[in-house]
């Protein structure tokens, strides 16, 4: 393969709603550029970047994949993201290697949910944005008429900087073909072919409008630079290659986001679309200096060049450059069952050489780049060496994982990930022999290299294994790559909702322990008064203990005593959180007075407390966004106010209604499946937790009736 310097780079990441045509779109383009001889689909799983045994069974991206494409001596990196709400934080981590973002509309169903959160997340990021309208093939895609509304809502929501660069062709036979406001030329396609058009003269009929949008476009390239404000008004027009190079500059700057139509399933466009990334998306040396951070024990002295990056342990910058230090960053991790862990990297600086050893700066060890490889889906294909700038893939590093920065020795930097979403839903898992047992830890602790979502945990008050998932479907998906992965057969136990116990009066209790049995005995003596804190408080201990009633080495014991008793729970075994203890007075005796004695008195105190300090259960609460359609508001609103959900607010954006409300996570643990039959497969959602609410006594009374109250093993 050749190797490419950084300005003949392309770093495309690939979003939008969850079947808005995203694989099959980059299926197309690959085989537009010859990189694969048939068309991919995702049906059968040819699709390149669709290899996932699990997303080829459920038809849904569930992981980022990375394909390339060689394209007129550019290649093309594209990553393929998911388009389901519940993996919107893989959309996300794919934004920070590439330089520009395809945000994929389909046709039928114009901006969906997922579609404006991933264009939110283009825009934290400064990743230039062009939106592609796909399936414009479909029956549904609707005329002139149809296309007049879909700019209309794109201006609704994004503004006028969203601006058509083409103008589909359709007749009586539907999509096939489109036109370039650019050059002013037509380009022809055969559905089902390779991709390739032919060049002819625009339609009659769309002459008119085509030298409209032309004259549009051109004012909006203009706006932003005098110079070409002065040639338009001068000469009513922009040569059209000064308008090529505004337009690259303007779509880098985010001065402009370009509109674009395709097919991917009937291969209508992709060459176009190649030629228009190529031309106009920015390549990776004209990025802006990426924000890196100097680990704090650097050696400044030792710096090896990058003078830029030598700030110590403050933030810095490091520009994409073949001459700057050799720095990459691992974006994502596989776990390949012949291959092994293969790490995904953006080469940040320098030139990244087959069998170069680098640092990793962010675990202190050493690593060797044999196979040095560029990934085609699951294919690994062998370079000698890859330029800033570009991405690239290596396997059986030894000690490397999704997030660490690696280098050459002396000029050590770190590029910070974006922050993940705290896991929504946890379930019980239970393997299902010794065997399973034994093979589970290790085989989950390799899928959460892959997904840095993935929690693992045994619950102290359970002792049972608990998984914690972006929801439902990406824990089945876990469990499902466990058994045909590494033949782990577990059980699925329902979603466990981590309920807490607190308090809402003020008490005071006594505890004494007293225990004799020949020879030293036990003596702890202790008073305390309990409070309730505001919710989120945690616990909180004060010493008010005057005159040595109680000796101050033994006061920790105390507090030790009524933490472990909070652990264990009062009325149902959940752990009692947001209140205060103050231990005021006590006793002692000389002699078999120890720290054990204490403790137990701390204990026997905090349940003399807790029976008259109205004990309550707390359960977590969600913050829930809900879009769907407008026809179904009504219905979702009837829903939740039966989930005991409080609506917070309403927005109308377009065709679509926002609902954002506070529901109890006991509420929403199958809340996935109903919305999809409520909204005929057209709403989602998403969920954060937000806060710990009292649960009403009518509901606390089931759980409490379900519990197993907890039982102090000792006595008095």
């Amino acid at each position: 393969m050749k190797t490419y310097q950084g300005s003949e780079i392309r770093n495309v990441a690939v979003v939008g709603h969850a079947h808005s045509g995203k694989t099959t779109l980059i299926a197309a383009l690959l085989h537009a550029a010859k990189t694969t001889p048939t068309q991919g689909r995702v049906e059968d799983g040819s699709a390149v970047t669709a290899y996932d045994e699990e997303e080829v069974a459920r038809r849904i991206t569930m992981q980022n994949a990375v394909a390339y494409a060689e394209w007129q001596g550019t290649k093309i990196n594209f990553v393929d993201t998911p388009g389901f709400h519940m993996f919107n934080h893989e959309a996300r981590a794919a934004l920070l290697p590439v330089e520009a973002a395809a945000v994929v509309v389909n046709a039928q169903n114009g901006v969906e949910a997922v579609t404006e959160r991933v264009w939110k997340f283009a825009e934290e990021a400064n990743v230039p944005r062009f939106v592609i309208v796909n399936q414009m093939d479909h029956p549904k895609a609707g005329g002139t008429s149809g296309l007049s509304a879909l700019i209309d809502d794109l201006h609704e929501r994004w503004g006028r900087l969203c601006v058509p660069v083409q103008l589909p062709i359709s007749g009586p036979d539907g999509f096939h073909g489109v036109v370039d406001l650019v050059t002013m030329e037509a380009f022809y396609y055969t559905p089902g072919g390779d991709g390739r058009g032919k060049i002819g003269e625009v339609p009659a009929s769309l002459t008119g409008a085509a030298k409209a949008a032309h004259e549009a476009l051109v004012e909006l390239v203009a706006e932003g630079k005098d110079e070409l404000m002065e040639e338009y008004f001068a000469e009513g027009t922009i040569p059209e290659q000064h308008l090529i190079t505004a337009l690259h500059e303007a779509i880098r700057e985010d001065r402009i986001f370009p509109v674009l139509f395709v097919s991917g399933q009937a291969n209508m466009g992709a060459d176009h679309l190649l030629d228009f990334i190529k031309v106009y998306a920015p390549a990776p040396t004209e990025r802006a200096p990426i924000a890196v951070k100097a680990p704090v024990l650097q050696a400044v002295a030792a710096n090896g060049g990058g003078g830029d990056s030598s700030a110590g342990s403050g933030a810095s910058v490091r520009k994409i450059s073949d001459s700057e230090p050799t720095a990459l960053l691992v974006f994502k991790t596989m776990s390949d069952p012949f291959a092994g862990r293969i790490s995904f990297f953006k080469v940040i600086s320098g030139v990244v050489r087959n069998d170069a050893t680098l640092e990793n700066y962010t675990r202190r060890g050493q690593e060797r780049f044999s196979h040095l490889s560029v990934m085609q889906g699951r294919k690994a294909v062998e370079v000698v060496e890859l330029h800033a700038g570009d991405l690239g893939a290596v396997a059986k590093l030894r000690e490397t994982f999704t997030g660490d920065t690696l280098g050459q020795k002396g000029a050590e930097i770190q590029v910070e990930l974006a922050a993940l979403p705290e896991a929504a839903m946890t379930y019980a898992i239970e393997p299902k022999s010794r065997a399973d047992e034994d093979k589970l830890a290790p085989a989950i602790h390799k899928l959460m290299e892959e997904d840095l979502l993935i929690r693992f945990f045994r619950d102290p008050q359970t002792n049972e294994f608990l998984i914690a998932g972006a929801g439902q479907p990406h824990i089945e998906a876990i469990v499902s790559r466990l058994k045909k992965r590494y033949h782990a057969e577990v059980t699925l136990k329902a979603p466990k909702v981590p309920y807490r116990e607190s308090i809402r009066g003020r008490t005071e209790g006594h505890g004494r322990h007293k225990k004799q049995s020949g020879g030293h005995g036990q003596f702890g003596d202790c008073k305390i008064r309990m409070e309730p804190t505001p919710r989120g408080g945690g616990f909180e201990f004060a010493n008010e203990v005057f005159g040595g009633a109680i000796p101050r080495q033994f006061i920790p014991a105390v507090e030790k005593g009524i933490v472990e008793s909070a652990a264990r729970g009062y009325l149902a075994g959940y752990p009692v959180v947001d209140f205060k203890v103050t231990v005021f007075d006590g006793s002692y005796h000389d002699v078999d007075s120890n720290e054990m004695s204490f403790k137990m008195a701390g204990r026997l105190a905090f349940r003399k407390c807790m029976e008259t300090a109205k004990p309550c259960l707390l359960e977590p609460i969600m913050k829930v966004e809900i879009e769907a359609p407008d026809e179904f508001a009504g219905t979702l609103m009837g829903d939740l106010n039966s989930r005991r959900g409080r609506v917070q607010g309403m927005e109308s954006k377009g065709r679509t209604t926002v609902i954002n409300a506070e529901v109890p996570m006991a509420e929403m643990l199958t809340y996935g499946t109903l919305l999809t039959s409520m909204t005929q497969g057209k709403g989602s959602y998403r969920m954060e937790m937000n806060h710990y609410d009292i649960v009403p006594q009518l509901v606390a009374d089931k759980i409490l009736a379900n519990a197993k109250r907890p039982v102090e093993e000792e006595e008095e």
